[in-house]
């Protein structure tokens, strides 16, 4: 999609509820940012005044931050999976269940505007006989770490420590499935 303002690709899209009308803008980054900083200097206003017949943005944004704040926000990876908040907006996807802790502030207001609540309701899956699977994400966090730690060992050629992190993950993997694995 395009900038309402100029041929470049928007990367904000932001809907405006005001008095029950519904304002969507999809801006470049500069275009937002001056956006942005026009909302911070001129304060308050009415919604008419945000955007002239030619379109030209003016006004005050209601999202509460600036273009630099939301760049910086983007640049925050976990330090488990490597996945950059940027990346997660792009592909809609996170990288590992240690990333909603590591997100959770940036996650918190998106999940409760999707789904109404940040607290689960509904039915949980029934797990198998014998299964053991972790009910938090500390264990499988656990594992992500030990399998990313596999992987540098064996780039590293330290196949004695790799050896020993593919062991560990085959017991976690068989406490949690009480079957060994092949």
């Amino acid at each position: 999609m395009k900038c309402q303002q100029c041929d470049k690709q928007a990367v904000f899209h932001i809907t405006e509820l005001e008095t029950g009308e519904v304002r969507e803008l999809h801006l470049c980054e500069d275009h937002a940012r001056s956006y942005l900083n026009q909302s911070e200097a001129g304060g308050g206003g009415d919604s008419e005044e945000k955007s002239s017949p030619g379109g030209a943005l003016t006004g005050p944004l209601t999202v509460g931050q600036t273009a630099d704040e939301l760049a910086l926000i983007d640049k925050k990876a976990c330090p488990m999976c490597g996945i950059t908040f940027f990346e997660f907006r792009n592909q809609g996807r996170l990288g590992c269940p240690h990333d909603f802790v590591h997100f959770e502030k940036e996650l918190e207001p998106l999940i409760a505007n999707i789904h109404g609540s940040t607290q689960h309701s509904g039915r949980r899956p029934e797990r198998a006989a014998g299964s053991q699977l972790p009910e938090g994400t500390d264990e499988l966090t656990g594992v992500i770490g030990l399998r990313r730690g596999m992987q540098e060992a064996i780039s590293c050629e330290d196949y004695e420590k790799a050896r020993e992190d593919r062991d560990a993950i085959r017991a976690i993997e068989e406490r949690w499935l009480g079957v060994p694995k092949a």
